[in-house]
């Protein structure tokens, strides 16, 4: 990593780093849970929340359990679905109380944190090393967008959903009753990510280092580090294989009527590769030629 690099991210502040993660809560049943959250959010530094198809809408009892937060209530995005909540983020987490059927990796709420920063540190790197940038500036530059994913009260994400996320996060919890509430999830993963941030803006130039701030990785999992190029975004993965999945179908090894798995299954590839933008449009071309011939 150069010396501009270095700077850049020696320089950000906690605030640097939670302005890059948003909320995504999905298909909410009441609006007080979605004040409550706004709450939390605001108690742990988190600004940016993002409403997907609430099955009611923001009303008083919101206002009423926001607190603090309503000001945090009064900005949150209403989006209709969750593709386009998330179309423009380059990592996106799931919170998922159990295993399902197609898994992605799962990590605690540290583990997560530490993922997030970690990338967030890489795409700032990623901009001051480009000569042209000012280094005054790469703290802001090239700012990644992460979401982290909460369900409905009753029944949490859809296996659908959760195939959008790159990792899982679980909260250790009674095993004969793991289920919290959205806006208590919200909450406890908010303040891991907040206690972490304060850590990790206190230890410069240990940017990869498990020991300088006192986590242990208990999973093996791949991380971007430095790419030269951004990180693609859930839109971009989505069309990826939903034109990898055409492409099959066309050259007949995969049969339309019966996909069973195999979107998720590419959609999973996808986010282990970690593909950046050059490598999409690689991609993406070969896709269009085979297609054509």
């Amino acid at each position: 990593m150069s010396n501009d690099a270095s700077l850049a991210v020696s320089s950000r502040t906690v605030n640097d780093y939670l302005d890059c993660l948003q909320v995504v809560m999905v298909n909410t049943t009441l609006p007080a849970n979605i004040g409550s959250a706004a709450r939390a959010m605001h108690t742990m530094g988190l600004s940016r929340l993002t409403v997907v198809d609430p099955k009611l809408p923001i009303d008083e009892t919101s206002v009423s359990h926001a607190a603090g937060g309503n000001e945090l209530l009064s900005s949150a995005l209403i989006a209709p679905t969750l593709e386009s909540a998330i179309s423009d983020c380059q990592l996106v987490f799931a919170a998922s109380s159990r295993s399902r059927h197609m898994p992605r990796p799962v990590v605690t709420p540290t583990q997560a944190a530490k993922i997030m920063f970690d990338f967030i540190d890489a795409q700032a790197a990623l901009s001051a090393d480009d000569s042209n940038v000012d280094t005054s500036s790469a703290a802001t530059s090239n700012k990644p967008n992460i979401a982290i994913l909460f369900g409905r009260e009753d029944r949490g994400l859809t296996n659908e959903e959760l195939a959008y996320a790159d990792y899982h996060i679980q909260i250790d919890a009674n095993p004969a009753y793991p289920v919290l509430n959205v806006a208590s999830a919200v909450q406890v993963i908010a303040s891991f990510i907040f206690a972490y941030a304060q850590t990790h803006t206190q230890t410069a130039d240990s940017l990869d280092s498990d020991t300088s701030t006192g986590v242990q990785s208990t999973i093996n999992v791949s991380l971007r580090q430095q790419w030269d190029e951004p990180a693609i975004n859930q839109q971009q993965l989505q069309q990826l294989t939903q034109r990898t999945t055409d492409l099959m179908v066309q050259r007949g090894l995969a049969n339309s009527e019966h996909l069973k798995s195999l979107p998720s299954r590419l959609s999973r590839l996808g986010s282990r590769l970690q593909l950046d933008q050059k490598e999409y449009q690689l991609l993406s071309a070969l896709i269009a030629k085979l297609s054509k011939d």
